[in-house]
C-alpha cells in the first residue's frame, strides 16, 4: 500500500528541499518585480527577503501550478503591505540597466548614448505608470509570464490584466512620444 505524500505531511527538511527547488529559481523575477512596485533596491532586497519568509512560512498553501505566479503574487502583495506600512512616497532611484544585462556586443560611443537615452525615457515612463499598471506591465513584458499567471499573480481576471497592459502600453507610448517631440524641439 503506497502512502500519499501531501505538503502538510512533507517533514520540515523535505519541505526546505522541495521549497528551494520549486520557489527559489524565481529569485530573480522576484527582485525585478519588487525594485519595480518599490522603485529602491534597497527596499526591494528587503521586500524580497520578507517575500521569501513569508513564501517558505505559508509553502504548505501551494498546491501546484505555476510556482513562479504563486511567488509573485507573495511579492506583490508583500509590496502592497510594504507601502502601506511605510505610508510614504517611495522616492525615485533610476534602475542601472547595466548591472542586468550582459555585455553581449559593446556598441560605439554613439549607439550606446541613443539607446540609453530610448532605455531611460522607457524607465522613466514605466516609473511614472500606476502601480496597478506598472505591476501588471513588469510580470508580462520583463518577466515574459503568461496573461493566465499574470491573472493568477495578480489575483485579478485575465480580462481585467489584458485591459490594464493596454492601458499601461498606451500610457508608454504617449508619455515616449512627448519625451521624443520635447527632445526634437
Amino acid at each position: 500500500m503506497q502512502e500519499v505524500v501531501t505538503q502538510s505531511s512533507i517533514k520540515p527538511p523535505a519541505k526546505l528541499e522541495l521549497f528551494e527547488e520549486i520557489i527559489l529559481p524565481h529569485l530573480n523575477s522576484a527582485y525585478n518585480l519588487a525594485r519595480w512596485l518599490t522603485q529602491n533596491e534597497h527596499d526591494a532586497q528587503d521586500v524580497v527577503q520578507e517575500s521569501y519568509l513569508r513564501a517558505f512560512r505559508f509553502f504548505d498553501g501551494y498546491h501546484g501550478g505555476e510556482p513562479k505566479a504563486w511567488l509573485l503574487a507573495v511579492v506583490r502583495n508583500t509590496c502592497h503591505t510594504w507601502r502601506r506600512r511605510e505610508k510614504r512616497d517611495v522616492t525615485r532611484v533610476l534602475f542601472d540597466e547595466a548591472d542586468h544585462t550582459p555585455d553581449l556586443d559593446a556598441p560605439n560611443a554613439e549607439e550606446k548614448l541613443v539607446e540609453e537615452t530610448k532605455m531611460n525615457t522607457l524607465r522613466d515612463c514605466i516609473e511614472t505608470l500606476p502601480v496597478e499598471f506598472r505591476e501588471v506591465l513588469v510580470m508580462r513584458e520583463l518577466e515574459e509570464m503568461s496573461y493566465q499567471q499574470v491573472a493568477e499573480a495578480a489575483n485579478l481576471p485575465v480580462g481585467t490584466v489584458m485591459s490594464r497592459l493596454s492601458r499601461a502600453r498606451k500610457r508608454l507610448e504617449e508619455c515616449a512620444g512627448r519625451r521624443k517631440s520635447g527632445a526634437s524641439q
